[in-house]
């Protein structure tokens, strides 16, 4: 009975049409009408209009704050954005499960352990609700390794900078951390855990090191970022890894502990040239858009 007055509740309220909330989207995207227009192809004329029946008919709030030619997103406009992304992702999502129930088959990722942990969850978890059929095989080792392999489908790599190749998937420092609450910069040589040799990270920051004559030594070694996040969160050692997996138990160093700068990196997904499936275009635009977030 009481889901039976839930779904009467929910029919009072107005449907929102999804071309409204694109169109919406493109307006907050761009800053302005004329730009959302051109992106979702229709007239300006016909954008304002769409919005004034957002605003008037649907939600009922006012959306927009116009300064001139610029427009801004009001509280109620930055609410509305988020659910409006949500929507159509999941618009498209369901499309793509219903109108393609054929997407079946299995594609092979290499990744470094490093983005497992922080990207591919995500990535997968959004690939496997709407491709639920799709086999997916994830093989774990090095950039060096990785690139050496011929079997793989796709494949995330770390890359030094001036020497990308592929499609680049984002830019990040790499940084020094340790544990909070620990000090173990502060030992003499300091104690590091990296990856194992042959990892061009490690020899960054060794090279950053030696650069400026700060005493180390490599203390801890695995081939796995849990392992090494393991020994720093108990206050063994610094690391140095990409910024966006450093986690909140953990905190930055730099030049106000005597540890130089680190350089940029670039991370890029390579596709094997002679390997081409819908299956494997559509999980590397997952990968594209997950890297992005």
């Amino acid at each position: 009975m009481r889901r039976i007055l839930e779904i009467d509740e929910l029919a009072h309220y107005p449907s929102i049409d999804t071309e409204l909330l694109r169109s919406f989207v493109a307006i907050a995207d761009t800053g302005g009408f004329t730009r959302a227009a051109e992106a979702v192809n229709r007239t300006q004329s016909a954008i304002s209009m769409q919005m004034k029946r957002l605003e008037d008919d649907v939600v009922q709030r006012a959306l927009f704050e116009r300064d001139g030619r610029q427009v801004r997103l009001t509280p109620e406009g930055q609410v509305l954005l988020g659910y409006a992304r949500r929507i159509l992702k999941l618009h498209g999502e369901v499309l793509n499960t219903l109108r393609e129930p054929h997407m079946v088959g299995a594609v092979r990722i290499g990744t470094p352990d490093d983005y497992v942990m922080r990207f591919l969850p995500d990535i997968l978890s959004r690939f496997a609700q709407a491709y639920p059929l799709v086999q997916v095989e994830v093989h774990c080792e090095t950039s060096g390794q990785l690139l050496q392999r011929q079997d793989l489908d796709l494949t995330i790599v770390t890359r030094e900078p001036g020497k990308e190749i592929g499609q680049l998937l984002r830019q990040e420092r790499f940084v020094w951390a340790e544990a909070q609450g620990f000090s173990p910069h502060e030992q003499n040589p300091m104690p590091l855990a990296m990856f194992n040799s042959g990892c061009f990270c490690r020899a960054w920051a060794c090279n950053a090191l030696d650069t400026i004559e700060r005493p180390y030594r490599i203390a801890y070694t695995s081939p796995s970022l849990s392992a090494l996040f393991a020994v720093v969160g108990a206050g063994l050692a610094v690391t140095a890894q990409l910024q966006s997996l450093i986690t909140p138990d953990m905190r930055i160093l730099g030049e106000a502990e005597g540890l130089p700068t680190l350089p940029m990196t670039s991370i890029v997904l390579l596709r094997h040239p002679q390997r081409q499936s819908q299956v494997i275009d559509t999980l590397a635009e997952h990968i594209v858009e997950g890297f992005r977030l």
